[in-house]
């Protein structure tokens, strides 16, 4: 199942990816990325072709091409993982029960400066982040078991809704490590953060105890 699912995925996309791969822009993209691949393997237009082969084989790759291209499709794959992520079928969902309310680019500003007697513990998330997936339904358990009548939870997708990551210096690299992050807001303004960016941009370490010891005092004390 795990391997039938992602190709019926992409056979039912077939239709609407030919129409956007059809494009000048790609077709000419995907002529120049196999250009070095057809030289070197098709003659006669790779007798003329320097290199460093025993064998003295023009038409076949050595090692050094050999490393650099596998060097080169790892980084593709590191850069374009949320891209590729799209093109599959998504991971199942956490979808259990909550007590959350979801935010887009718009309603998050909203929420926060209704009623700023409420504290909020926000979660910046993106479906495409493995960590995020593991961390659902810990959040949703924590929502259950501390939302009150002062302190709510909510979850905006900083995937979808980039201009939300930039306004609240989320990153959404596919290497970063700030994903999920949680953020209290206290009157409308960030309290607390997790994990927290030092100097270097880079995010510190942290535990979940941090959240939930926070949570648990503030719902008694409202």
């Amino acid at each position: 199942m795990a391997v039938l699912a992602p190709l019926i995925a992409l056979v039912y996309s077939v239709p609407r990816l030919s129409r956007w791969l059809a494009q000048p822009y790609y077709l000419l993209s995907a002529l120049l990325s196999a250009a070095f691949l057809l030289v070197r393997k098709l003659p006669p237009l790779c007798h003329g072709l320097p290199t460093q082969r025993e064998d003295g084989n023009p038409c076949d790759f050595d090692w050094r091409e050999v490393e650099i291209l596998m060097f080169l499709s790892a980084i593709v794959m590191m850069k374009n993982r949320r891209s590729m992520f799209l093109m599959t079928c998504k991971p199942p969902l956490y979808m259990g029960p909550e007590y959350i309310k979801y935010f887009n680019d718009k309603t998050i500003d909203e929420e926060l400066e209704r009623d700023k007697r409420v504290t909020w513990i926000v979660e910046f998330f993106a479906n495409w982040s493995n960590d995020c997936q593991s961390f659902a339904p810990i959040y949703a358990d924590l929502s259950l078991k501390y939302n009150c009548t002062g302190l709510n939870f909510g979850k905006v997708d900083v995937g979808r809704y980039t201009d939300v990551s930039t306004r609240y210096k989320v990153s959404t690299s596919p290497l970063t490590k700030q994903l999920p992050t949680l953020i209290l807001f206290q009157g409308g303004k960030e309290a607390m953060r997790r994990p927290q960016i030092d100097k270097k941009g880079r995010a510190v370490s942290w535990t979940f105890s941090e959240i939930l010891t926070c949570a648990s005092l503030l719902c008694r004390r409202m």
